[in-house]
């Protein structure tokens, strides 16, 4: 490190409640021990009681040189208008979705502030006051789906890194077709076990995950899955499932979110698939701190879902896991599929439809435990190399 380093901005989607990303800004954090860091979003929103951060808008840190550090996410594809929209309440999102689709970029770019295609991706000729630009572990897999001039924007930025690394395979190869050149590292996220393990411990022994553990002696699934699958037909069918997986299995089902912002996932569609099915013991998990989130994952059986990131926490503590994805997922690339085919063994299956959530958990579960420590203790080794590689760029 400089005899003075500068400040160091960790910027990304931590200004609203997703699981995985409100989870980076705590490993980054960590990570950079004995560095003045400042956690920063596109808005100023306090996540505390939800176990994230005090973030501040990027804008108002301006007053001094920072280095400025990316922290994970599907970032080079998020979009002005979908980055606004989730940054709403629920209510006001859907009224935001209904009345503004003639000029929904208009509206983004006037709610934001800022005229950018991609505003989690910035360069250090948008942002003078940075000295350093840095991208660690971030993800693209739709990229070449999106328009060319977001696609255009975003590739001229990351040309201008000081260093950038990605979390899938997939990604790293669309950029290198663009002529830019990524490292590998895993999403910041299996790092939890390794340095929260206490505070997840703690979590455990609180409220709201020790009711579920007293409620489901013989054990627990860690269910979930995002607002998308909320159509009746589907919500039975999982319901039908997950009663033939705990009726084989002899555990309770438990229904949690990984997300509570707009687009992400609904506690009233977990409810309606509670309500559908047979088996004895269905619970739904209420708590949306990510700590107790956390914690419920970790003293579970395993996880079945479609979160990228529950699975990585399941990963982080060796834990049978799979995801749940629609039929679409399966016949083009997703940030699921992409990041398990990086990081995990062959042996470990991947994602499953929802007519084959029984047969994925049977799958997940008959992985052998001594496989699974040995990818969460690879991961944290790859992980802390990636991430001094990346920051080595601060020195």
């Amino acid at each position: 490190m400089t005899a003075h380093p500068l400040p160091v901005v960790l910027f990304g989607a931590f200004d609203r409640h997703n699981f995985g990303d409100m989870l980076f800004a705590h490993v980054a954090g960590r990570m950079l021990a004995g560095r003045d860091v400042h956690v920063a979003g596109l808005a100023a929103r306090d996540l505390r009681a939800y176990g994230g951060h005090d973030v501040q808008a990027l804008e108002h840190l301006h007053e001094r040189a920072v280095d400025l550090l990316h922290v994970g996410g599907e970032i080079l594809t998020c979009d002005a208008w979908e980055a606004a929209v989730m940054l709403q309440s629920n209510d006001d999102a859907q009224r935001i979705i209904a009345t503004q689709q003639h000029d929904r970029y208009g509206w983004a770019q006037h709610t934001l502030g800022t005229r950018e295609l991609a505003p989690y991706v910035l360069s250090k000729d948008r942002w003078p006051h940075a000295a350093r630009v840095l991208f660690h572990a971030i993800g693209g897999v739709n990229l070449n789906e999106r328009d060319s001039a977001m696609r255009d924007e975003v590739l001229a930025k990351l040309a201008h890194a000081d260093a950038i690394s990605v979390r899938d395979l997939h990604t790293q190869a669309l950029l290198a077709q663009s002529g830019i050149e990524a490292s590998l590292a895993p999403d910041c996220a299996v790092m939890v076990a390794e340095l929260f393990g206490d505070t997840i411990r703690r979590h455990a022994t609180q409220q709201a995950v020790a009711r579920i553990r007293d409620a489901a002696p013989d054990g627990y699934l860690a269910v979930q899955f995002s607002a998308d699958f909320g159509d009746d037909a589907t919500l039975a069918q999982i319901a039908a499932q997950l009663d033939e997986a705990a009726h084989a299995h002899r555990f309770a089902i438990v229904f949690f979110r990984a997300g509570a912002a707009p687009w992400h996932d609904d506690l009233a569609c977990f409810a309606r698939t509670a309500s559908m099915m047979r088996a004895p013991s269905v619970h739904l998990f209420n708590s949306l701190n990510i700590w107790d989130i956390c914690a419920l994952l970790a003293y579970s059986c395993g996880y079945i879902g479609s979160s990228l990131h529950g699975r990585i926490v399941a990963m982080a503590y060796a834990l049978p896991r799979v995801n749940l994805l629609h039929d679409d997922d399966f016949v083009r690339p997703c940030k699921q599929t992409a990041f398990a085919q990086t990081w995990e063994d062959t042996n470990t299956p991947v994602a499953v439809r929802v007519r084959e959530i029984a047969a994925g958990i049977d799958a997940a579960l008959s992985v052998e435990r001594a496989a699974l420590k040995q990818t969460a203790t690879r991961l944290v080794a790859q992980c802390r190399a990636a991430f001094q590689t990346t920051v080595s760029a601060l020195d």
